[in-house]
This record gives structure tokens, sequence and C-alpha cells, in this order.
């Protein structure tokens, strides 16, 4: 069987990673930038700070803060029309996985025409997007450097999964600096979110030595360096390991993709607008539990990774060990918690096993499995 292995051209990582940034842009002849965010890190100046750095090299840059957290068809085409408006000739993505999805939307859509419920799937773009730098601040979802693209359908109430070689950023940036501000419920959830990707990656049916190289050292990060960054938020060495650790989940993913705990989580975001991290955090023992038979020689390896690099988790079974992590970091302990409905089980199941995602799970499963698997993450005894 042959792999392939996809990721940004140039990738920046580490202390000093925006200024080193800008100067690669500075290099493309690129004119304007559209500088997808949220209205969050607007507020804050983040984006018309990169957008002065832009200006000093000769370049001009626009607005568009119009992202919610779960990225929509609306963000995208309000997104669309700021492009268009404002004359851009690339797009900047500006935060985290929201951010980056929803510039990576507005980008595949500009160069290719059509709407973007069109790309739902896979690789069903035919030509490059419109030039995307996609500058990090959070680590987790690494969608900065991932060729998948989550985008809420408000109509359906479902997130498309879009995976597609064509919506990967040309360059991405990684800029612990950057990260510090993160409060601390969004670096545990990104930071689950990152181990998930990597656990998923490691018992995928596509995984490789490679992504399996990437996802092992990921773990190892995580479980060192995450409880020290929620609780630390000013540690330079735990911010910065857990940027490495999300973008080596990333790599692991974005070639082996995921598993039935992303196409799970995916519709409770689509239904009820819940953060995507949290969601994944909550779901991953269940689903763990239930792939243990299928994948167990890998689980039981995970499980010595986490045991090996945090001591409050020494001694526990995998399944053990990811929820103490999840406990420790102050993860919702069930989707009771988050309002979620048990008489929607049976569509969230019907519409997790369409996800392309779960297509890659160690073992395949019924509705009635899925169901059982909402169930369990519902109210743990």
């Amino acid at each position: 069987m042959t792999t392939q292995f996809f990721m940004p051209v140039q990738n920046v990582l580490g202390e000093g990673a925006l200024n080193q940034a800008i100067e690669i842009i500075a290099a493309l002849d690129l004119k304007k930038a559209l500088i997808v965010t949220d209205s969050g890190l607007a507020k804050m100046g983040m984006a018309d700070q990169i957008g002065g750095l832009l200006k000093e090299k000769g370049m001009d840059y626009a607005v568009f803060s119009g992202v919610q957290p779960n990225p929509t068809v609306g963000n995208v085409n309000d997104g669309l029309a700021a492009l268009k408006e404002a004359g851009a000739d690339f797009v900047i993505s500006l935060g985290g996985g929201s951010s980056h999805d929803a510039a990576k939307g507005i980008a595949i859509v500009a160069a290719n025409g059509g709407k973007i419920e069109d790309y739902e799937g896979l690789d069903k773009s035919k030509k490059p997007q419109l030039p995307l730098v996609a500058i990090n601040t959070t680590a987790g979802t690494a969608s900065e450097m991932t060729r998948f693209t989550i985008i809420t359908d408000e109509t359906r109430h479902v997130k498309m999964a879009i995976v597609d070689k064509n919506v990967t950023p040309l360059l991405s940036v990684n800029d612990p600096a950057l990260m510090e501000n993160m409060p601390a419920p969004l670096t545990a959830a990104t930071g689950m979110d990152a181990l998930t990707h990597a656990v998923e990656a490691y018992v995928s049916t596509a995984a490789s030595p490679i992504t399996d190289t990437c996802a092992v050292k990921a773990i190892e990060l995580i479980a060192r360096y995450l409880p020290t960054a929620v609780k630390e938020p000013k540690n330079k060495e735990a911010r910065e390991q857990m940027a490495y650790a999300q973008f080596l989940a990333g790599m692991a993913f974005n070639n082996a993709s995921l598993g039935y705990v992303h196409a799970m989580a995916h519709q409770l975001g689509g239904v009820y607008d819940l953060p995507h991290g949290v969601c994944n955090a909550l779901l991953l023992p269940h689903v763990e539990r239930f792939n243990q038979d299928a994948a167990r020689e890998r689980l039981d390896e995970v499980g010595k990774i986490l045991n090996q690099n945090n001591p409050d988790l020494a001694g526990l079974d995998v399944i053990a060990a990811i929820t103490k992590l999840a406990g420790i970091v102050g993860i919702p302990k069930s989707l009771k918690e988050l309002g979620v409905k048990q008489e929607d089980f049976g569509t969230l199941a019907d519409n997790a096993l369409k996800d392309v995602c779960g297509f890659t799970n160690p073992v395949q499963a019924s509705k009635e499995q899925i169901i059982g698997i909402f169930e369990a993450a519902f109210d743990p005894a």
C-alpha cells in the first residue's frame, strides 16, 4: 500500500516565528491581505498588529472579524463578500481552528467558485485555493497546517467535513508568544483536541510509520506539558512544547485521518454549537473503550506513554489515564452537563456514520453502537 503525506510547503515554529513569517510573506509578491479572525482577537488589536507588520513591508490589508467559534456557511459567505470588497489577493487566518477553517472555506471558494457546500467530502476542488497564510494563536486544532476544514451548515445543523489537498495553507506560523493570553479553559480544550488527534491517528487504519512517529511524540509532550500550560499560562517552555505537540498531532491526523471521536464530536458541534475540543475530550475514552478489542496493542502503548510522562497518570490503563488527564485540566465530565439531549442520539448517530472522519476508525460501528457510545458519555458512572 502506498501512502501520501500532506502539509504546508513552509512552516515556522518557535519564539520569533511571526517576524520570520512576515519576511517570507514579503517575498511572495502579494499586494493585499484579508485577515480572517474573530471579534475577540480583533478587539485585542492582534489583527491590526499583523496588518501593521504587513504595511511595513509595503503590503495593504483589510480585516474580516466575523468568525464564530464553530464557523458557519454564513461566515464563509460574509468573508467572501469582504474579500471581494477589499480586492485582496491573499488571505491570512489569525486565531485557532475557527479562523483557519473559515479562511480555508473563503480561499477555496474564491478560487474555485460555487459555494462552500459543494466541497463537502474528499478532494472536491479542481484548483488550488487563493494563497493562504495561517497564523496560529492556540495549541490544539492544527488547522493551520492540515487539509481538513470543518464548516457548520446552519440549515442542516451538520458540521461538514471538507478534506481537500487544496485547502492546505502555503505557510503555517506557530509563535508561542501569541498563545500566552489563551484562557485556561481554551488551553485545556485545545490541548485535549490535540491529544485526540494523536490517539485517533495512531489507531487509524491508515496509520503509517511516519504518522506513528508524529503521534507518539505528540502524546508524550501533551502528557508532560498540557497541565502546566493550563495552570501557568505564561510558562514559555510549556507553551512552546504544546505548540510543537499540536503540530506533530496535526502531521499525524492530516495523513492518517481520524476516527469516531471526531465523527461524533462534529455532530454535537453542529446541533448544540459546543466547543469542539471539549466534545473530543469527553468522547475520547468512550470511543477508545469501544476500539479496545480491535486496537488493543496500540492503545496499550498510548497508556504507557501517558504513564511515563505524567506522574499523576502512573499505573493507570489508557482509558483511566485519558479520563484523569481531562479531569486534571478541568474538562466537564459528561455530555449531560453540556445540555446534550438523549432523544437526539439517533439523529446524531446517523450523521456521525456519514462523516468522512469515521471511515478510518479501527473498527466500523453500527448505529446502535454509536448511540451506545453517546449514552456512555452522557452520564458516566
